[in-house]
């Protein structure tokens, strides 16, 4: 379950590369592309300029290396040619990449034009609580330590936690022992060790947590219709906390929580 050093080293390249992913798509106008074209572009940013893997694409038959998740679209969102981005949504980026065998995880909720306040609080409050549970990180620590504080903060600013998806441990394959539950007790779960390597991925309503799939059994969306946004890094478990793997240039990294600098991409 643990890492050893030369693990750790390649992990933070693979988390580097696919950090650099998003910030490609930082500056990319997202407004009036389709969800597919996105897929290609980040695709082709992967293979043909990082020279890494999509490790999503393939797995579990997926056949996509991005899940897009627009609106009320809580996770697994698949694209389309046909589902456009336009002024006003909110759309959620999962990307997986694979460098030398060693996989990282991550992903970010855009604002795409002028969105309502309401969205832009949801996506706000969801960054805050997965820093929240970032900050929970250190040895010795439990893993309802995690849960404990995102699932705090969601509910002080009205938002709801979804209990169906959680984070997951990390390495050479992209799901490892052991979940990581974005709710819970503090002092409960599995104790923190250094070298462990796992995501933190809340994804928080608007409204009710409860979820359901769609028809292609990939898409799941709120039941009540409410937004929906996630955020997801990354983290390894160091001797003296944690170390963001998939950190971005834009982020605060270990110092205390910030607001997000939430941009308008047009």
């Amino acid at each position: 379950m643990t890492k050893q050093p030369q693990e750790l080293a390649l992990l933070a390249e693979s988390g580097r590369l696919l950090a650099s992913v998003f910030e490609m798509l930082d500056r990319t106008s997202l407004v009036g592309l389709s969800t597919l074209q996105i897929n290609e572009q980040v695709e082709r940013f992967i293979v043909h300029d990082l020279h890494a893997r999509p490790a999503s694409k393939g797995q579990y038959g997926y056949g996509f290396v991005l899940n897009a998740s627009l609106n009320d679209v809580v996770c697994h969102g698949v694209p389309s040619q046909s589902t456009v981005l336009r002024n006003g949504d909110i759309v959620n980026f999962d990307i997986t990449l694979e460098k030398n065998g060693y996989i990282a995880d991550s992903s970010k909720t855009y604002l795409v034009g002028e969105v309502s306040p309401a969205a832009r609080r949801l996506v706000q409050t969801t960054y805050e609580a997965m820093w929240m549970g970032i900050r929970s990180v250190r040895p010795g620590a439990r893993l309802g330590d995690i849960g404990w504080a995102i699932e705090r903060h969601a509910k002080r600013n009205g938002c709801s936690v979804v209990h169906e998806y959680c984070g997951h441990g990390i390495g050479r394959e992209m799901h490892e022992e052991p979940q990581i539950l974005h709710f819970g007790k503090p002092g409960t779960g599995l104790i923190l060790r250094e070298g462990m390597v796992f995501t933190i991925e809340p994804m928080l309503n608007r409204g009710r947590r409860s979820v359901r799939t769609e028809a292609d059994g990939w898409t799941v969306v709120t039941r009540d219709g409410s937004l929906s946004a996630q955020f997801e890094h990354t983290v390894a478990v160091t001797a003296s906390g944690v170390s963001v793997l998939t950190l971005r240039p834009d982020e605060p990294g270990s110092g205390p929580v910030k607001r997000l600098a939430l941009a308008t991409v047009g």
